[in-house]
């Protein structure tokens, strides 16, 4: 005898109300599977690919992790350090440049630096701030990045993770598959993929956009002269997923450190300008057409929303599944919203009727 709704609601409650809480009280401990997860889920569909051309899934998984931890080993030792060095030098000018801007608004528009006006005020107390607190803020940064994602969890477990969900990844599916209720397969397989569409489209795409304008912005900031330019193209491509966000942040940060670099040189402040207005109109007209697409069904607003709530309940674990997270509930309110459109709650009886008539004509 098959469960009634009201019960099915119970239980599938209760199971997400117990996911909850385990994964609020095992954030730590889930981190590196989750991140393992992640990584066989962007990787599976090049996994699927190198399938397709004759080899097996064992050698394909076993040739994205070679090919994998090169290009981890590469970024280690060229990238990393100066990126760290480019981030601790940046801190540490901040508080200089402050005073350099403060200098230069009091020159140039002295009635706005009155001693008891709000933009002195403002400005001082930013100076003190990143005097005291920057070099403390970034060492506490790294000091819980370092104590967040440990050398054992980084370069051993996460890979072994990764390896074998990749590995096994179709058959887990197929058995996921498989403990589906009979009554709602169907629904529940067009629902999930429908959900798979949405996050592949966003993660996968804005993962490859995130990294191509990233590393646009550091290159071609580097190539200009630009001091801190690798920091400042990694936090533009970092942001990139929300729209407008990254190439407002980025060039907003370098158009701002190129004024007290190449005050004068004009020309070198229009080319970083150019840079993230080309950068912008890329992404904009080829790569998030291309390889997002138009219909992933994420706005940018309730991605926000998903990614502080999840932060703050489930700290760094919870913005990692904040984005599916978030797909997955767009699509099920979609769902829910179509079926409403459907019921008796929404026509009413009369027009329910009616629409029963037309089709048992039809």
């Amino acid at each position: 005898m098959a469960l009634s709704p009201q019960k099915q609601m119970q239980f599938w409650g209760l199971f997400t109300v117990l996911f909850a809480v385990i994964l609020w009280a095992l954030g730590d401990v889930l981190l590196p599977f989750v991140l393992g997860g992640a990584i066989a889920y962007f990787l599976d569909p090049v996994a699927d690919r190198l399938e397709e051309a004759g080899l097996s899934r064992a050698l394909a998984t076993t040739v994205i992790t070679v090919c994998s931890i090169l290009i981890f080993v590469v970024m280690i030792l060229a990238v990393v350090p100066t990126l760290v060095a480019q981030a601790a030098s940046l801190i540490e000018t901040l508080p200089q440049l402050v005073r350099d801007l403060q200098a230069f608004v009091n020159a140039r528009f002295p009635s706005l630096l009155q001693p008891e006006g709000v933009v002195h005020d403002a400005l001082k107390s930013a100076g003190e701030f990143l005097q005291t607190k920057g070099p403390e803020l970034f060492q506490g940064a790294l000091h819980s990045a370092a104590s967040l994602l440990n050398v054992v969890m980084l370069l051993v477990i996460v890979p072994v993770v990764a390896f074998y969900l990749l590995l096994d990844w179709d058959r887990m599916i197929a058995e996921v598959d498989s403990l589906l209720p009979r009554d709602h397969a169907p629904t529940v397989r067009m629902l999930a993929k429908q959900m798979d569409n949405t996050l592949a489209s966003f993660v996968r795409g804005m993962g490859t956009v995130c990294l191509i304008l990233g590393t646009y912005y550091a290159v071609a900031l580097m190539i200009v002269g630009l001091q801190f330019g690798l920091v400042v193209g990694f936090i533009a491509g970092l942001v990139t997923f929300i729209p407008y966000l990254g190439a407002l942040i980025g060039g907003v940060l370098a158009i701002g450190l190129a004024l007290f670099q190449f005050w004068g040189d004009w020309i070198s402040i229009g080319l970083v300008g150019a840079i993230f207005a080309i950068g912008q109109m890329v992404e904009g007209n080829v790569l998030t057409p291309k390889l997002v697409g138009k219909s992933v069904g994420l706005h940018p607003v309730w991605l926000l929303l998903a990614l502080s709530v999840f932060g703050a309940l489930f700290g760094f674990i919870g913005m990692l599944v904040a984005v599916p997270v978030a797909a997955a509930i767009g699509v099920l309110a979609r769902f829910v919203a179509t079926q409403y459109t459907t019921s008796k709650l929404y026509l009413g009886h009369s027009n329910a009727e009616a629409e029963l008539e037309e089709t048992e004509n039809d």
